[in-house]
């Protein structure tokens, strides 16, 4: 037996405990979900809850005491680093071996100095910040000047922000292309980010206009879907993640629960293959915010959608969700955090209370579903498909 369809959705930076090296990253006491957990006197979540996500780790308000509806587990990350990029890339079989470049200093002059020739505009920034608190600071300036918000933060991207009315969106996409060919070699960033924005000054709000291009880093088990004719629909910011590579269908989205949203009316139309979501929210607006109780609060509004999303699933379908990292907003920093993720498996003919245990690496997924269409997969990762499969 296998499974038609695969609903599978990442909660952006829900890590579940510090991994083994998470000293080597600065990230010891990290623990996402089980801080927020903490922090606001314990988690409601029943329907994770019956998935098995209190069996995975100890977390408040979350009982072990039950008989899971799934499989679950955690995962560890081969690759180095701790963002976005390289967990994405590794859950789909590619391994990253060194870390992602990051400039907490801002960006090279020489480097912005070209960025600048070319484009036909000064710059304003060129800092690590939050999006939304950087145009509130800047955008009255950027208005006023025509020049490009310039930032980055705890993760490898250069974004671009700007007000739509001043720098017209095609020449915003342009900017980002000059600088993905410029940001090579040493430079070479995880993404190029387009952070479009609308608004007055003190009343800035950014569109969902956002577009991000990606390095491509090799053959993933996404491509082998897309090559063999099934449905690889990315919804959230997958495409992006992806530069495309492999991902055959997109639905763009304006935050968690319109994510949710798109899951759903994608469920109605896919046939064959794979919903790939990410539901961003988590991480932008309460991890890198170090704002637990929104953090909870989103962490209860996806688990109270959780039994739509199940009402809509097929026999053969299988629901996958996990995390890329951590982003644990109890601590002082604001970047990600080097984390274990949870890896909660379900489906109305899945294995039910079963231990999958710690995985080695995200890439168990992709190993996973290459194995259950019958396809080639990378070198990295074992498939548990045979454990969660019943009879």
């Amino acid at each position: 037996m296998s499974f038609n369809r695969i609903v599978f959705i990442v909660l952006d930076s829900c890590g579940i405990g510090e991994m083994y090296d998470a000293a080597e990253y600065g990230d010891q006491g990290s623990n996402t979900i089980g801080n927020i957990a903490k922090a606001v006197g314990g988690l409601n979540v029943p329907n994770l809850e019956r998935l098995g996500l209190g069996k995975i780790h100890p977390l408040q308000g979350v009982s072990a005491q039950v008989e899971a509806l799934g499989s679950y587990g955690k995962m560890a990350e081969l690759s180095a680093g701790k963002d976005t990029t390289n967990g994405h890339w590794e859950m789909m079989g590619i391994k990253l071996d060194k870390p992602l470049p990051t400039y907490p200093d801002g960006f090279p002059r020489d480097l912005m100095d070209e960025f600048e020739r070319r484009t036909g505009r000064k710059t304003l920034g060129n800092y690590p910040a939050s999006g939304t608190e950087i145009i509130q600071d800047l955008g009255e300036e950027h208005m006023k000047t025509g020049s490009p918000i310039i930032y980055t933060s705890g993760d490898s991207v250069f974004q671009i922000a700007a007000h739509e009315e001043v720098i017209p969106l095609e020449e915003l996409y342009n900017m980002c292309k000059i600088a993905r060919e410029l940001l090579v070699g040493e430079h070479a960033v995880g993404r190029v980010i387009a952070r479009p924005f609308i608004g007055e000054p003190g009343n800035f709000t950014r569109t969902a206009n956002r577009h991000d291009y990606s390095r491509d880093f090799g053959r993933t088990v996404l491509n082998e879907m897309d090559e063999a004719g099934l449905a690889v629909v990315g919804v959230g910011k997958i495409y992006d993640i992806y530069g495309g590579s492999g991902v055959n269908g997109k639905a763009s989205t304006n935050g968690n629960m319109d994510g949710v949203e798109k899951t759903l009316e994608q469920m109605k139309q896919v046939e064959k293959g794979m919903i790939f979501t990410n539901l961003v929210d988590f991480d932008a607006l309460y991890g890198h915010r170090n704002d637990p109780e929104g953090f909870a609060k989103s962490i209860l509004e996806f688990d109270a959608r959780l039994p739509e999303i199940i009402a809509a699933m097929k026999e053969d379908d299988l629901l996958i969700l996990t995390a890329d990292h951590g982003c644990d907003p109890t601590t002082p920093g604001t970047d990600h955090s080097r984390e274990y993720v949870p890896l909660l498996v379900y489906g109305k003919n899945a294995t039910g209370d079963l231990d999958l245990g710690t995985r080695s690496t995200f890439a168990d997924l992709g190993a996973t579903i290459a194995e259950n269409y019958g396809l080639k997969s990378t070198a990295l990762g074992e498939s548990f498909l045979s454990q969660i499969v019943k009879g």
